[in-house]
């Protein structure tokens, strides 16, 4: 296949790429070609796939059959390494799928270079993990995952401020509640190495929920809309339970997202 000329074109060949490796270099050199000027805002002719390729493993479960983690050793911490590997693939994804399927719904290119430098990110964290599975002798695959993150995707494919209010502004800002208890836990275990690459993907999933929320306000301007009370129809309509305290307040303000947005839901 020829290389893609246009970074809707590059967006939906790095979806449908199945191998991991491919993946990644591809949404690295795409975010490259971007930077330098070298893909076009033709539009595709084709739409973006409903679901992006992936390797034969892992096996995809119901979230509720997921086995709990074991903590301490190091199958516990290959088991909490897995999960951050797979929310990262998945992310990968997102992000691109987000630059091809509405990457037109603003009027300036600002939107494209924020998920293709989210997109080129994402690349980077799960080789980050990928990597240091590896080195704990065990790889991407080894172990089940869910499927919840791209349902995400599929339950708000018909809408730009339903995908950013739930991806970026409650599933990872969820991340950012969660990481730096997770990488606590490493150097609790004695395993510096996996919490300092943790620290660097919370580090820079700030940026994500910030270019989530900046894009949010601005779509909701757009509409004429009021963004929280818009933000709290969009995550009852299309997110299942409400979200779980407690909130890291103090990322999630650096982010934009203060609490008028998510507490109470």
């Amino acid at each position: 296949m020829s290389a893609p000329s246009s970074i809707f074109a590059a967006a939906r060949y790095i979806l449908e790429a199945s191998d991991l490796e491919a993946k990644v270099s591809l949404s690295l050199e795409a975010a490259e070609a971007w930077r330098q000027g070298q893909l076009t805002t033709e539009p595709s002719i084709d739409a973006m796939p409903a679901r992006p390729g992936r390797p034969a493993k892992p096996e995809l479960i119901d979230p509720r059959e997921m086995p709990k983690r074991s903590s301490g050793g190091v199958a516990g911490r290959v088991a909490m390494l897995h999960a951050v590997a797979h929310i990262e693939l998945n992310a990968i994804d997102l992000a691109w799928d987000m630059v091809g399927r509405f990457g037109n719904c603003f009027d300036n290119q600002e939107f494209i270079d924020d998920w293709v430098r989210i997109g080129a990110e994402e690349a980077s964290h799960f080789s980050m993990i990928r990597e240091r599975l590896q080195q704990l002798n065990a790889d991407y695959g080894d172990l089940p995952a869910h499927d919840g993150l791209w349902e995400a995707a599929e339950s708000t494919a018909d809408d730009v401020a339903a995908r950013l209010a739930i991806v970026p502004l409650v599933l990872e800002a969820r991340g950012l509640d969660v990481s730096p208890q997770m990488a606590a836990r490493f150097r609790k275990f004695g395993d510096e190495e996996s919490a300092r690459r943790l620290d660097v993907i919370y580090t820079e999933e700030v940026g994500h929920v910030a270019a989530g929320m900046r894009w949010f306000k601005e779509i909701c301007a757009k509409r004429g809309q009021e963004s929280v009370s818009t933000y709290h129809a969009l995550v009852a309509a299309r997110f299942r339970g409400g979200l779980k305290p407690p909130f890291n307040e103090v990322a999630r303000a650096q982010a934009g997202l203060l609490p008028a947005f998510y507490q109470g839901l």
